[in-house]
């Protein structure tokens, strides 16, 4: 028997947002003591980091359908722009990839009661 979709909860997902946000922030710090052989740990996480930046706003984590909306448009754009990371292009992977994982995410309404640090 199926169970019926779990309705979508605003807070859980800026909660969710906020600490992957902090996780990636730690992770920066972690790969930058590390040195050269960490740059591409450096660039997912400032990847990280910046997706979640970029919706951590309420108007679009509130609705289901409007956070889906803003990650179709950030996946649209042609250039992420941050500074400090390694390789642009690298760093423009790991956007798109963290991208598609919140739209997989947000289509299916799971995942973001997971906030433990890693994943």
């Amino acid at each position: 028997m199926t169970q019926p979709p779990k309705p979508w909860d605003g807070e859980q997902v800026r909660k969710w947002l906020e600490r992957r946000f902090e996780a990636a922030r730690l992770d920066q710090a972690a790969a930058d003591r590390r040195g050269y052989e960490a740059q591409d740990d450096y660039d997912k996480a400032a990847a990280e980091e910046w997706v979640c930046r970029a919706l951590k706003a309420p108007d679009c984590t509130n609705d289901q359908a409007a956070l889906a909306k803003r990650l179709k448009e950030l996946i649209g754009q042609d250039e992420y722009q941050a500074t400090g990371i390694y390789d642009d292009t690298r760093f423009e992977r790991h956007v798109r990839g963290h991208l598609r994982k919140l739209a997989k995410m947000t289509k299916a309404n799971e995942g973001f009661e997971k906030t433990l640090r890693y994943q």
